[in-house]
């Protein structure tokens, strides 16, 4: 094998790939890069969940393949001149030169890297790179990470009859959910999947801000990922997902009016006094046109309070201060809609307004509160 082709194309390239390189595999060969050079020059990363192939232009003078140690062609490459790099095969030689810099290493055999799974085109759905992205960021932090209940362990896509495309991520604790609009023809049988987090914090890296298109292949047992000349395909998460439906209370009494910078503002001073060793719940009641929050640990108290549009009653509520900035951070508007009930039940976070330009929807579960702050 034989092959140039420019150094930060190549490195552009063994960075996406690596990092679904195995680290630590009963296959010697997954916890390398394999590389192919044919037609076109392909690089791809396995471990047996998720996968990663890219391809790039370059110049090939003969066939071949090989793998590689990620690490040292990532490390070899990295500091390379900024040239025309040329790697040389000989057997399970490997020689790379660029410039006046060469190198001699050891590879294995391509042939002894497993193929990636075959994703049978069942479904098709087409999105903006930039939207894709979005919607991963504005949902994945509520996946839980929690092996008890795998299918939770991922987000669920599900697509209905009209295109509209819902990802959901629940935890146990808070759940998010965000609705786009697809290129997808209507009066098509709704589908669903659940996709590991793991391939979905990948894809997000992957996905530019740009409107090139996203192309998610659903098969039967495995999901692919195409964007541009890289494709990600990961195994699907079996299992019954949460009802999100019946989970989400509506129809809740109080609808109150928030300016979502300023109440993150408030409950970042608040904690300030809150830290692993130091937990405590926020103590926040809901007034007239005030929303006050309070918290007391070990190390003193902090109280600040909010403007909000509204009158709460009175309403007293304790919040995991974490989860309760999760969602008020992802929310991609600036004036919310917090839908509350009774000191038990979720809180709850719309868009402002009902023809909002993103439609999505927050809950989080509350915390029992004891004695007085």
């Amino acid at each position: 094998m034989k092959f140039s082709c420019e150094k930060a194309l190549l490195q552009s390239m063994i960075n996406v790939t690596s990092r679904t390189v195995a680290v630590k595999s009963s296959i010697p060969a997954l916890e390398g890069i394999l590389v192919e050079a044919g037609e076109t020059l392909r690089l791809t990363g396995y471990n047996q969940k998720t996968g990663i192939r890219g391809v790039l232009s370059a110049d090939i003078r003969e066939p071949g393949s090989i793998v590689v140690s990620a690490r040292l062609f990532g490390e070899i490459v990295r500091r390379l001149p900024d040239d025309m790099v040329t790697v040389e095969t000989q057997g399970y030689n490997i020689h790379i030169t660029c410039g006046m810099s060469d190198f001699h290493i050891l590879g294995t055999d391509g042939e002894d890297f497993p193929d990636l799974p075959t994703v049978e085109y069942q479904n098709t759905i087409l999105l903006p790179q930039r939207t894709m992205q979005q919607m991963i960021n504005q949902t994945i932090f509520a996946v839980s990470t929690n092996e008890s209940r795998p299918i939770h362990t991922g987000t669920l896509f599900e697509l209905d009859e009209e295109g509209v495309l819902t990802m959901v991520s629940v935890d146990g604790f808070r759940l998010a959910l965000r609705r786009e609009k697809t290129d997808r023809l209507p009066k098509k049988d709704p589908f669903s999947f659940v996709v590991p987090a793991a391939a979905l914090s990948e894809v997000s890296k992957i996905c530019g801000d740009t409107d090139e298109p996203v192309e998610i292949v659903q098969g039967m047992k495995f999901i692919m990922f195409k964007m541009g000349d890289i494709m990600l395909i990961s195994r699907r998460l079996e299992g019954e997902f949460l009802n999100y439906r019946q989970a989400i209370p509506r129809n809740n009494p109080i609808c109150l009016t928030a300016e979502r910078r300023k109440l993150i503002a408030s409950i970042d001073r608040c904690s300030l006094i809150i830290s692993e060793q130091q937990k405590s719940p926020l103590r926040c009641t809901f007034g007239d046109n005030q929303l006050e929050i309070r918290t007391t640990t070990a190390v003193g108290s902090a109280y600040d309070s909010c403007p909000i549009v509204g009158d709460g009653g009175g309403l007293e509520i304790g919040f995991n201060n974490k989860y309760l900035l999760d969602a008020l951070k992802a929310a991609p508007a600036d004036f919310l809609r917090v839908e509350l009930s009774r000191p038990t039940s979720p809180c709850i976070l719309l868009p402002e307004k009902e023809e909002a330009e993103h439609d999505f929807l927050y809950m989080v579960l509350p915390v029992r509160l004891s004695g007085r702050s």
